[in-house]
């Protein structure tokens, strides 16, 4: 029941680095997550999840471009990592049908309108 995520707000060319790093492309993306290890944690220790990390150049453009509130794609960038850290992914139709469908979800839920209504962002790169 007890879970720690880190979230990291980085400029582009940090998360390009990790994006290279960790993913062999040599680009900005708007959003990474880093699953934690699954070794053994001690008993009634805080689970740790991972790590977000989100490009805020990036995140920033897409939301003027999209007409977002960057308070808003910020959010959904945090959820659509969050979720890849609970193992969800979009590499087939089905599955990315399903992730968008968990990200609007959660996101209604926090009052935030889909993020899909004028098409899925094309930049979403997490790990």
């Amino acid at each position: 029941p007890d879970a720690q995520v880190s979230i990291v707000l980085a400029d582009d060319e940090f998360v390009r680095g990790l994006n290279r790093d960790y993913r062999d492309q040599d680009k900005a993306t708007n959003v990474l997550s880093f699953p934690a290890g699954e070794g053994a944690q001690p008993e009634n220790a805080i689970r740790l999840l991972g790590d977000i990390v989100v490009a805020y150049e990036t995140a920033a453009g897409e939301a003027s471009s999209e007409g977002k509130t960057l308070g808003d794609h910020l959010c959904h960038m945090v959820v659509h990592g969050m979720l890849h850290l609970l193992g969800h992914d979009h590499r087939t139709a089905p599955a990315a049908k399903a992730m968008e469908k968990l990200e609007i979800d959660v996101l209604a839920g926090l009052g935030i309108a889909s993020p899909y209504e004028a098409g899925p962002p094309g930049n979403d790169q997490s790990r």
